[in-house]
């Protein structure tokens, strides 16, 4: 009898986290009347804002140049500690890439990470940085991403993660506890340049997702907020970019004149996965340039994050 009731209780105990676990990992959407209120937009503008979020460094083939960056057929892999994340087809196509997807179908995948079948995206695709972005610069993207040609393909890269984070449903959960659309640091005075350049790098531009360590969980660590951290898909270290690092002996001239050309101060020129990056940025009106150029220089200066 005592142990018909200690499994009894087991059972109960197993039935109470498994709903207890099953309603904290539901994704959550936008409010109804958010999404009612999302903009048509334009374009134009988000032209810039594509360029400035390096959809091309991910969702294009690898290598690609010149119009072939505005194929985004998928294709490149992601290789991380957590196993291959394949970036997919997120052209018009309507088969194979997002062309079937409605515009809330897209601020949902963009600022809540929620693709359209409810399912949770994987943060590998930066919806922790992009939760930053206005709706109506989201709208304006979706309207830029209209333009772009169809790819009618799946290309053959699949994402492969290891056990647990392979458990999709998990992700709900992570994103209770890390998923903010607060500025990551605080910009004491800072100008309205600085203020437009922490919004395009923060948000659209993710600088941090590459530049700042993460914790156990894959998150963030904005206690050093830009301040180097290793690399993800290989050897070595993406650097430190805060006025505690390299940059800190670059004028704000020197780091728009990077962005535009490729080289930096010694006429050294950019390697690596910064190389699309830096393409990318130079897309981007010199205003804007001028804006990053200005936040980088005033983010709180650290001398480096610590490593592994």
């Amino acid at each position: 009898m005592l142990l018909l009731r200690l499994l009894g209780w087991l059972a109960l105990l197993a039935l109470v986290a498994g709903t207890a676990f099953w309603w904290l990992t539901m994704s959550r959407t936008l409010p109804a009347e958010t999404l009612a209120a999302m903009p048509a937009g334009d374009a134009e503008r988000g032209a810039a804002l594509f360029w400035v979020g390096g959809c091309a460094s991910c969702h294009a083939a690898p290598g690609a140049k010149a119009d072939e960056r505005l194929k985004l057929g998928g294709g490149r892999v992601l290789k991380t500690a957590f196993g291959d994340f394949a970036p997919p087809n997120i052209s018009p196509d309507r088969a194979h890439g997002i062309g079937a997807w409605s515009a809330a179908d897209f601020a949902n995948a963009m600022l809540m990470g929620v693709g359209p079948g409810g399912e949770h995206l994987y943060p590998a695709f930066p919806y922790a940085s992009y939760a930053r972005m206005k709706l109506a610069d989201v709208a304006d993207l979706w309207a830029y991403l209209q333009t772009l040609p169809p790819i009618a393909e799946t290309r053959a890269a699949r994402t492969a993660l290891r056990f647990p984070f392979s458990v999709r449903r998990g992700v709900g959960l992570w994103k209770r506890v890390f998923l903010s659309d607060a500025p990551a640091v605080e910009l004491a005075g800072a100008t309205p340049e600085a203020l437009r350049g922490q919004y395009l790098s923060e948000g659209p531009g993710h600088c941090g997702e590459c530049h700042t360590p993460r914790n156990r969980a894959g998150a963030m660590d904005t206690a050093h907020w830009l301040a180097g951290a290793p690399n993800p898909e290989g050897k070595g270290r993406v650097p430190n970019i805060t006025p505690g690092g390299k940059l800190g002996d670059w004028t704000r001239e020197d780091v728009v004149y990077f962005f535009q050309s490729g080289f930096d101060p010694d006429y050294d020129a950019v390697g690596g996965s910064m190389v699309d990056v830096q393409e990318n940025l130079a897309m981007l009106p010199d205003d804007d340039l001028h804006a990053i150029a200005a936040y980088l220089a005033a983010v709180p200066p650290r001398a480096g994050a610590p490593q592994p």
